[in-house]
């Protein structure tokens, strides 16, 4: 097998999003991976706090705190969209960074407020192609794709829940997790929940893809990113 960083493969993008982010200096150590940076809307608030000036910023606007903070970024680098419109900014943002050839994307902020927000970014990782990692204020998300190994250190006793993504089969491998999850059982509808991390965690996806969610998403040392083996 060859193993590669998820620090970034290729060329890589982030797009920092509307809703509830780490904190700036988590901010500023992930956005340090990224080749082209995106803020969506009111993500443009959380990169600002990071000291991050994002390359793009895209979105009907509504949710800015005021519209001079565009005043500070070139006009041809500002993509403003109406607010009646077919797709959310977040969508718009990855598909920006898509568009500019990335092929490593992580989503920045997102969490707490509106149900309705959380499981429409939830759908976002059930479509092909979708972003390989989602970090807010509490969680560390990552896809993981068929065949692949996602390899990482938390901090002991960190809760970890696994959902399985798109169409079964699933099957996954697991150690390093006081339950294994081999011979669990993955059907549509369902999970595994507050799982703990014991030591070292290594997932596998034997078969289908996985959406593994870590909390608390801050390490004691500066943000690592994880391997991932294909």
């Amino acid at each position: 097998m060859v193993s590669r960083s998820a620090l970034p493969p290729e060329f890589s993008g982030i797009a920092f999003i509307g809703g509830k982010a780490p904190p700036p200096f988590v901010c500023k150590e992930i956005a340090k991976s990224a080749d082209i940076i995106v803020a969506a809307d009111s993500g443009l608030i959380s990169a600002e706090r990071a000291g991050v000036s994002p390359h793009w910023i895209v979105g009907d606007m509504d949710s800015l705190d005021t519209l001079k903070r565009l005043e500070a970024y070139p006009k041809e680098r500002i993509l403003v969209y109406a607010k009646d419109k077919d797709y959310t900014d977040t969508e718009l943002a990855l598909g920006l960074l898509w568009e500019k050839g990335c092929t490593w994307t992580a989503l920045v902020g997102g969490g707490g407020g509106r149900t309705d927000h959380i499981l429409a970014l939830h759908s976002l990782f059930e479509r092909t192609p979708c972003a390989n990692r989602w970090i807010t204020n509490q969680e560390d998300m990552y896809a993981l794709g068929c065949g692949q190994t996602l390899q990482l250190e938390p901090q002991i006793g960190s809760i970890v829940s696994v959902f399985p993504l798109g169409e079964a089969p699933w099957r996954i491998k697991s150690s390093g997790l006081k339950w294994p999850l081999d011979a669990l059982r993955w059907d549509k509808g369902f999970f595994s929940i507050s799982n703990i991390a014991l030591s070292t965690l290594s997932l596998e996806s034997i078969e289908g893809r996985f959406l593994i969610i870590t909390t608390p998403a801050l390490p004691p040392a500066p943000v690592k990113f994880p391997r991932i083996i294909k």
